[in-house]
This record gives structure tokens, C-alpha cells and sequence, in this order.
């Protein structure tokens, strides 16, 4: 595999709305969609709030210090070196397996029966088994990995290092990046995730806030 390939043109993200912050909390961490509400990790608690009217609707205390995702049914949050699968409805952790990076995971998301996990600095995405926290395959990119979401057979993950943040698609077999959405400065993505239409949601990090980002669609000839 190689990494001297020339990269896309880069886009500039376009916001198009922005939610928070939040009564205390200081951080956003993971983010996760479930087909109606948006699911933010703060640190100590699952925030979901409803994003037409960006009430707060949820709250569970849990650990929650990076990715969290959604499988239809539970959501998965990773806490430290674990990952735990929680029941929404009452906060209830049900399972839990070992996180692949012990420490180092940033992004989670659901898709195709699995766990896709960032690893931040190791600039890597875990296709992991949900049930043993088994790896199956491991995915290489050449940006630090924040937020992690598939869409429409797409893989997209966030990053942030330094002062620069973007949004970038990413070939699932090479790592090769195909697109590059830059974030406006001063905004970095700290969690990741699609609503399965037309918008990414991002977290903002030490912001408190999270970002309904646009994202872009192919064009067919």
C-alpha cells in the first residue's frame, strides 16, 4: 500500500447548523444517530436530544470518553479500554468487550453487522466483532482518526490534528482518501456520524457543541 498518491481537492465543510452548548458539558465526545435523535458522549453521560428542536430528550449516566454508535436496537459507547452495549431505553449496560486500541480508540460506529473503531494516533480503523471484540480487518488512513461513520456504502472519518480538522472519505480496502471536507477554523470533529441522509453530525470537541454538517453527494452523469 502505498501513501504518496495525490490527494482529492479539498471542500470546505458547510455547517448548517449548530447544537449546544449544553447545560454542563464541557466536551463532546462520541456522536451516534438513531433515526430521530442525535446521541452525544460528554464524559459521564449519553445526551440525546431531538435536532429539529435541539431539546434535550435523554440522558443516561454512563461512562463515555470516545465513540458511541447505534445498531438498531442498543448503542455501543466506548468507556476507556472497554466498550460497553447498552439498552437506551433504561441505561442498562448489557455486554461488554474489550476495546481493540486499551485506551487509545476515538470513533465508533455500526455497519454491516460490526463495530468500526478508530484508533486516533495509530491513524487506523478496527472492523471489530460485536459480540468478542475480536478485530477482523484492519483499515490504515494518513490523518489521525477521530469519528468514524459508514453511509450509503461509504466510509467517512473525522480528524483533527493541530489546528486543522476535516471530514474524509476513504477508499475501504486501500485507505486511499477519495474526498476532503475541511472544517472552518477554529471548529475540529471530535465524534462522527451520518443520520443516513444528508447531514454528517460532528462533535466540537472542547466546544460543548455539536455540528450538522452537509454532506456532499455524488454526481451521476
Amino acid at each position: 500500500m502505498t501513501r504518496t498518491q495525490t490527494e482529492p481537492a479539498t471542500r470546505t465543510a458547510e455547517i448548517v447548523r449548530e447544537f449546544g452548548p449544553f447545560p454542563g458539558v464541557e466536551r463532546i465526545h462520541g456522536v451516534s444517530h438513531d433515526g430521530h435523535r442525535v446521541w452525544a458522549a460528554t464524559g459521564s453521560a449519553l445526551l440525546a436530544f431531538d435536532p429539529d428542536s435541539a431539546q434535550v430528550t435523554r440522558e443516561l449516566e454512563v461512562a463515555c470518553d470516545a465513540g458511541t454508535a447505534f445498531d438498531g436496537k442498543h448503542l455501543y459507547q466506548i468507556a476507556e479500554s472497554r466498550i460497553d452495549k447498552i439498552d437506551p431505553a433504561t441505561g442498562a449496560i448489557v455486554a461488554t468487550i474489550p476495546a481493540p486500541g486499551s485506551g487509545s480508540d476515538s470513533g465508533l460506529a455500526w455497519a454491516e453487522g460490526s463495530l468500526w473503531v478508530g484508533q486516533y494516533r495509530d491513524r487506523r480503523i478496527h472492523q471489530v466483532d460485536p459480540a468478542t471484540g475480536a478485530i477482523r480487518r484492519t483499515i490504515e488512513t494518513n490523518r489521525f482518526v477521530t469519528g468514524v461513520t459508514w453511509v450509503d456504502g461509504e466510509l467517512w472519518h473525522g480528524t483533527w490534528e493541530g489546528e486543522e480538522s476535516e471530514l474524509r472519505r476513504i477508499d475501504p480496502a486501500s485507505g486511499a482518501v477519495i474526498e476532503r471536507l475541511e472544517m472552518p477554523e477554529g471548529t475540529g470533529v471530535s465524534g462522527l456520524e451520518s443520520d443516513g441522509g444528508d447531514l454528517f453530525y460532528c462533535g466540537g470537541g472542547t466546544s460543548g457543541t455539536v455540528r450538522a454538517v452537509r454532506r456532499p453527494r455524488a454526481t451521476k452523469s
